[in-house]
Parts: C-alpha cells; sequence; structure tokens
C-alpha cells in the first residue's frame, strides 16, 4: 500500500477501517463502509486518518470533536484466503 491511503486503496487492500469515539462517556466504535465512502466522496479521496476525523460524527453520543476520534487500520483477515491448517509443531518434532 501507497504511504497516502485513498479509499479505492484501502478496499483493494483488503482492509477494515474501525473508528472509535474517544468520548468518555461513550468509547463507541463501528467499522466504516469504505465502499459507501467510496462512493460518497470518490475512489481517490484521501482516507487517512487526519483526513477522515473531521467528517465523523459519533452515532451514540453525538461526538463530533475530531480530537475524541481514533481510527484503526487493519487487514480484512475474513476476505483473505486461508493457508491450510498445519501443525508447525509435529512437523519439527517428526523432522528431527
Amino acid at each position: 500500500m501507497a504511504t497516502n491511503w485513498t479509499f479505492q486503496s484501502l478496499i483493494d487492500g483488503q482492509m477494515t477501517v474501525t473508528a472509535h469515539c474517544h468520548n468518555p462517556k461513550c468509547h463507541h466504535s463501528q467499522k466504516l463502509d469504505l465502499v459507501a465512502l467510496r462512493d460518497k466522496f470518490g475512489p481517490d479521496a484521501p482516507a487517512m486518518e487526519w483526513d477522515l476525523r473531521p467528517k465523523l460524527s459519533c452515532r451514540q453520543c453525538g461526538n463530533a470533536d475530531p480530537k475524541l476520534f481514533g481510527l484503526t487500520y487493519v487487514p480484512d483477515y475474513h476476505k483473505m484466503p486461508r493457508l491450510p491448517a498445519t501443525n508447525l509443531y509435529r512437523k519439527a518434532k517428526d523432522g528431527r
């Protein structure tokens, strides 16, 4: 991935972005719908944390202060191909 993510690059990279409200009375978190955000802002719109925080508001408490939001970017492991389950311990033990 490039240094500056766009909505399309996050979708292509099979990433998940979760917004976290840091209001002390709330602490709500929600996964962002990257496809809907891409359709709203365009595929080449920047999707870095400092670009998204001013656009966020918490659905639970109504917080809209960008300083009280955090974002996590992680690969969506449910969409990634799975490796066959192997027991590495057994393989090492039998190989001795």
